[in-house]
């Protein structure tokens, strides 16, 4: 799909990172619709984690599609992949045209509400690969996204991931730079978020 209009990019100037925001990646009515079939069809599950030799359930509810075979391993959790459906490949195949990299498996956050969140991490796991390219998409209530550089404690970001955008991270990224969605105390309504990547 050739595109008349080239959708709004926003890129940073980091150390170490490549990052693009695409804050209108989907109009608001497809949003709306991508949200509301995405809340009701995704079969979403809470898993336990371990936090300091703690189990505790998870602070949001996830759940893991992709190609047959693609486990995800990450925080002592292993999720096997549900078979790609119709909505997921429609959105994979929109996203894959921007970034240019073809995805093998997408991992669903469901934030139900301000008390849920992500703590610091990267997703820097082996399976990935060297570089690996992560395409974030947001339906529902805008979140505040950090990153912080892991040696230049000066060097910070807060992105709002806004409904129907798109957060494209590369390169060197995920060696540098860690991130989060910190819980908020406001009252906000539940949020879907899909990170495509590419399991090796």
């Amino acid at each position: 799909m050739n595109l008349l209009f080239p959708k709004e990019k926003i890129t940073f100037n980091l150390p170490d990172a490549e990052i693009a925001y695409y804050p209108n990646f989907f109009d608001s009515i497809g949003a709306d619709e991508f949200f509301e079939l995405l809340t009701n069809q995704i079969p979403w599950q809470q898993d336990n984690i371990m936090v300091f030799g703690k189990t505790h359930p998870q602070p949001r509810l996830t759940s893991l599609f992709g190609n047959e075979g693609k486990e995800y391993k990450y925080s002592n959790i292993v999720m096997k992949p549900n078979p790609w459906n119709p909505l997921l490949l429609l959105l994979k195949n929109e996203i894959e045209e921007v970034c240019t990299e073809s995805f093998s498996t997408v991992l669903l956050n469901l934030y139900r509400d301000g008390k849920d969140s992500n703590g610091w991490h990267a997703d820097n796991e082996k399976e990935l690969g060297t570089n690996p390219v992560i395409a974030s998409v947001s339906f529902g209530a805008e979140r505040s996204f950090h990153l912080q550089h892991n040696t230049i404690k000066e060097q910070k970001l807060k992105i709002n991931l806004e409904h129907g955008s798109l957060l494209l991270m590369k390169g060197t990224t995920q060696h540098f730079w860690k991130h989060q969605i910190p819980k908020t105390a406001k009252p906000i309504g539940s949020r879907i978020n899909l990170t495509f990547r590419s399991i090796k």
